[in-house]
């Protein structure tokens, strides 16, 4: 809809694309003073649930974008052109929530002016709804870009299995999750690779009447880029409510499932010194004198090759007393190998995790705690009920057996964990907002 005052002192950045309204077609109507509201971008809205401290920081940012677009006009520079990719996000998203404000203020006005055409109106009250909605998936994804990117969210990733309590109940879920995550990226098109897959002594060959194994330790690679910020809000405690096959008397067992998600280090160097892997600055930096390495004989199936010779590795990383053992290939130059990569990124997460929990404690005054640290039961898994619930997001999804196939059903599980870990780190990006604030407020008081 063309808006001539909204577009005096528009910024040098490209317009977002207009979204075709119905009312175009009463476009000579909507130029008489009764349709003409003042907007202002800046102007509270009941529409709008965005944070101020939010709003304030995309403006400042959208501002800062336009300064070194503009600066890029008139000469190039590669520091200013990086910054200004980083920015554009903001600055886009900001412009669109913009857009769809000034069009919800424009089709309220009509709907509520009594002069206005009654067709017209009814139409403006159609649209208004439409844009109301709109306006509201703006707005996550504007809150979403101003959360800065998770340092690791451009890299493969690695999801480790473990079970929890349960016994061997336990150890067939936690293959049942293997194989739905494995499902997940065959049917995605992902590059998976296994990197363990160690069945537990105690339970033997034994298998359920499922098929399930009973899975003591799995490691499973995602190897497409990205593939860590899609897995990263599958992490935590996973609960299984089901009859197990060796129950006489029809009760339900309770057992659990631990996933570690980590972010996997590149083969290759790529430029980034973050990524470095002989950069002491770097997270996936670890020093060989700090790892004890220990060959041993692999123990368990695998034919004649297993207890006959040393192919098995274990390393231990003696500052922070990480343990990696590594026997699920016959060669002991590839379980070397495997047991580096898994220590690298189990280091690196571990380094990262410091520094979030000291950005927590930044914020602690306005968040609680419990907002920080919640969801150790983060999903459940009830075969009785055909349900599958996801405790953060608060959602419940039925057709468990599509779930666990990793079919379309778990699209929307991990969608929804996905936007709850989002809104989590909007929240912390405003929480620590304000903490700051305060802090410089208590400092000029002072």
């Amino acid at each position: 809809m063309d808006l001539p005052w909204l577009r005096q002192g528009a910024p040098s950045r490209p317009p977002a694309p207009a979204r075709p309204l119905c009312l175009q077609w009463y476009q000579p109507l909507l130029q008489t003073p009764s349709a003409t509201l003042a907007y202002r971008p800046d102007a509270p809205s009941s529409s709008s649930s965005l944070a101020p401290s939010l709003l304030q920081r995309a403006r400042s940012l959208a501002a800062e974008h336009d300064a070194l677009q503009t600066a890029l006009n008139a000469a190039f520079d590669a520091t200013k052109a990086k910054r200004v990719g980083e920015l554009r996000r903001v600055a886009t998203a900001l412009e669109e929530w913009d857009a769809a404000r000034s069009s919800i203020a424009e089709l309220a006005t009509m709907a509520a002016d009594p002069e206005q055409d009654p067709d017209l109106a009814s139409i403006a009250r159609d649209e208004l709804d439409a844009e109301r909605a709109r306006l509201h998936a703006l707005e996550k994804r504007l809150s979403a870009s101003l959360t800065p990117p998770h340092p690791f969210a451009d890299l493969p990733c690695m999801i480790e299995f473990r079970p929890g309590p349960g016994g061997l109940e336990g150890r067939y879920f936690t293959d049942s999750l293997f194989r739905m995550y494995r499902a997940l990226c065959v049917r995605r098109g992902y590059r998976a690779a296994v990197l363990k897959y160690e069945l537990a002594d105690a339970a033997g060959d034994q298998s359920s009447t499922a098929g399930e194994s009973p899975l003591q330790e799995a490691v499973l690679e995602v190897q497409d880029a990205g593939a860590y910020d899609v897995f990263r809000s599958e992490a935590g405690m996973h609960r299984v409510q089901r009859i197990p096959s060796t129950e006489s008397k029809g009760r339900v067992h309770t057992s659990a499932v631990a996933v570690w998600v980590l972010p996997s280090f590149p083969d290759a160097a790529t430029g980034s010194p973050e990524l470095d892997l002989d950069d002491p600055e770097s997270d996936f930096y670890v020093n060989p004198a700090e790892v004890k390495v220990e060959t041993m004989r692999a123990r368990g199936a695998g034919g004649q090759h297993v207890n006959k010779t040393e192919s098995a590795i274990r390393m231990t990383h003696a500052p922070t007393g990480t343990v990696v053992s590594m026997q699920d290939h016959r060669s002991q130059a590839r379980n070397r190998e495997a047991a580096w990569k898994v220590l690298r990124s189990r280091i690196a997460s571990q380094r990262v995790e410091r520094r979030e929990e000291e950005a927590a404690r930044l914020r602690s005054s306005v968040l609680s705690r419990g907002q920080i640290t919640r969801g150790d039961k983060m999903r459940t898994y009830n075969y009785n009920q055909d349900r599958c619930t996801d405790h953060r997001a608060g959602l419940d999804v039925h057709n468990l057996p599509d779930v666990l196939a990793g079919g379309e059903t778990l699209d929307r599980v991990m969608g929804a964990a996905r936007e709850w870990l989002v809104a989590r780190e909007v929240e912390g990006v405003v929480a620590e907002e304000e903490a700051r604030a305060g802090g410089d407020n208590g400092k000029k008081s002072s």
